[in-house]
């Protein structure tokens, strides 16, 4: 989870800041698959989330649908497409920090606990979090994310 938030913390330094990533990393061997950013802007594509980006990339790479073996880690609780996405991935497990209602502070949420979701579905996957939950959030909080905030105005 530190890894995570640690690539994540280097969006802040260049010109499209995000407090959103997420890992993907092998379940028992805890080597790295991949990381990836929130693209929502970039790639003017609402579900560009870094949790959906990531296992987009995961299967590609690996060339199959099921991402059964792997954890998900990410800065923030994923929001219900997110979560539905694991599940649907076959993800073992998905470890978050921040909170929904954290991001909420800053932008909007579609306020489904991540834990929610996955106990209304019939597919397995344990959800732990929050986890390092203030070093997560301090990435909704750094000087240059608020900034951004206030540009993407989603709160309005």
């Amino acid at each position: 989870m530190a890894a995570t938030v640690a690539f994540t913390a280097r969006s802040l330094a260049g010109s499209h800041p995000r407090p959103f990533g997420a890992s993907i990393v092998h379940t028992n061997s805890g080597k790295l698959l991949l990381r990836a950013l929130n693209r929502v802007a970039q790639d003017f594509d609402p579900s560009s989330h870094a949790e959906v980006r990531a296992i987009r990339l995961a299967t590609k790479r690996l060339k199959k649908l099921s991402l059964a073996g792997y954890t998900l880690y990410t800065t923030c609780e994923p929001c219900p497409m997110c979560m539905s996405t694991a599940l649907w991935a076959g993800i073992d497990r998905v470890v978050y920090g921040a909170k929904i209602a954290d991001a909420n502070k800053h932008c909007k949420q579609i306020q489904i606990p991540a834990v929610e979701v996955a106990a209304r579905s019939d597919m397995q996957c344990i959800v732990d979090g929050p986890v390092l939950r203030d070093e997560s959030y301090a990435l909704f909080t750094h000087p240059r994310m608020l900034q951004a905030f206030r540009i993407w105005s989603t709160r309005k």
